[in-house]
């Protein structure tokens, strides 16, 4: 949620690109086959372009709404423009909330819409990140109630744990006694760890799980566990278009040891 970076000219290369196929293709599915192509070539912008394409032919069709909301994120995540953030974070929002309105009953559209919230929350006032707190937990559990093993939900509850025990103790007062946020008093750092791990149990070569399990472990004052996450991070292949940012974490990280 704190890693920053500079959307580089080869992105911007790849939207025009990506454009200008896009214009191309004939139908939701041709859209969609594309973004997922994007996607797997760790370009979420021209992913993004295509699904938004899709959408716009066929708007209410699940798959290119949740795909539309993950690729919005991984854009948002490392922007260096707080506005380009807010936008792209705002945007995955809506596309996930269509996606759980058109199919309530998969994992998918709850997992990216508690995840979206996460990131959405990071630029509001106090009162409004306590009520997107709340609704980031229930989207999770829900995914993880159709899909108990689903890796991204899992990792968001570990997140949602070590995000409230990170508050100060006069900050997770008044959140849970002035704001409404009882459900705060369900947070520890053993439910961040058990969840984080699980996460990594379930989908153990995807490097976020790993990081933010470095994090939790750093947090909890358990170093030694915390420099074996941040070195698989190091070992494992970069699959997705934010692991090379994950990866110069780690860098640092150990190398601050």
């Amino acid at each position: 949620m704190r890693r920053i970076h500079r959307i580089t000219a080869n992105v911007s290369l790849a939207l025009a690109v990506g454009g200008a196929t896009a214009a191309r293709a004939q139908t939701p599915q041709q859209h969609l086959a594309l973004g997922d192509s994007a996607h797997a070539a760790m370009n979420p912008a021209a992913a993004l372009q295509h699904y938004e394409a899709g959408l716009a032919l066929e708007p209410k069709s699940y798959e290119l709404l949740w795909k539309a909301a993950r690729d919005a994120v991984d854009v948002g995540e490392h922007a260096d423009s707080k506005d380009t953030r807010t936008q792209m974070y705002r945007s995955a929002e809506l596309y996930a909330r269509r996606a759980v309105e058109a199919n309530a009953g998969d994992a998918e559209g709850h997992f990216h819409l508690a995840r979206s919230l996460g990131r959405a929350a990071l630029a509001l006032g106090p009162r409004d990140r306590i009520k997107y707190a709340t609704d980031v937990r229930a989207h999770a559990l829900e995914a993880l109630k159709i899909d108990p093993k689903h890796p991204g939900a899992l990792h968001v509850m570990g997140m949602w744990n070590a995000e409230v025990m990170r508050l100060s103790g006069p900050t997770r007062w008044i959140a849970k006694n002035v704001l409404g946020g009882k459900v705060f008093n369900s947070a520890s750092w053993r439910e961040a760890v058990r969840y984080m791990e699980e996460a990594v149990a379930n989908e153990p070569d995807r490097i976020v799980h790993h990081a933010d399990l470095a994090e939790i472990y750093r947090d909890t004052g358990n170093a030694a566990r915390a420099r074996a996450e941040w070195e698989t991070v190091l070992r494992l292949k970069a699959t997705e278009y934010n692991d090379r940012f994950y990866k110069q974490t780690a860098t640092r990280a150990l190398a601050a040891r």
